[in-house]
């Protein structure tokens, strides 16, 4: 049975370029938060974000994700509103990408937000991947075009790394990518004998 290894860290740790590094180590990867973009430009999902959201944060029929972004970021409960309409449909679209990688060893689940959805319950073990706030907040300015605010309002809606690490298995401290990769050498050579 494939073992599902669930990967996480907040908003600008590093934890996609982590992912990558396992992919090319041959590991299947499945990015939680690349398959949720997809999902929510189908039509049943759209209209769901219509009917909670209203229809002003979409622009020509587009859903305007920094409006979205900006409402849910600053609201918890809108938050739980759009995470109730986007969670089930990604466990959904996971169990089938699953099923295509069976006869793997283990895959790898990245999702930023593992914890606060509960998807960590589905998984085997648990690798956190943490970096400097600084070096945080940089990066997602920097990815985003993002103002300081909006990265901080994102960081403080998310777990803090004390409470990811406290319900993980790994951790990674992605301060560079040198050292990054070597403990995904070391954890990948933990897991292939596993």
């Amino acid at each position: 049975m494939t073992k599902i290894i669930g990967l996480t860290g907040g908003i600008g740790s590093g934890k996609t370029t982590i992912a990558n590094y396992f992919m090319k180590s041959g590991v299947p990867v499945y990015i939680a938060d690349d398959e949720a973009r997809k999902i929510m430009q189908s039509d049943e999902i759209i209209e769901e974000i219509k009917k909670t959201f209203g229809i002003d944060i979409f622009e020509n029929g587009i859903l305007n994700r920094e409006k979205l972004a900006q409402i849910v970021f600053g609201d918890p409960e809108k938050l739980k509103l759009l995470n109730a309409i986007i969670h089930p449909a990604v466990k959904k679209h996971f169990r089938n990408w699953i099923l295509d990688h069976k006869n793997a060893p283990f895959i790898i689940y990245e999702a930023a937000i593992l914890f606060e959805s509960g998807s960590y319950k589905d998984c085997d073990k648990i690798i956190s991947v943490t970096a400097p706030m600084e070096s945080r907040i940089q990066r997602v300015i920097h990815r985003d075009n993002s103002s300081r605010e909006q990265v901080l309002k994102r960081i403080n809606a998310q777990w803090n790394d004390y409470q990811r690490i406290a319900k993980s298995d790994y951790v990674i401290e992605n301060d560079s990518i040198e050292n990054a990769k070597s403990e995904v050498d070391k954890i990948l050579k933990i897991l292939k004998i596993q």
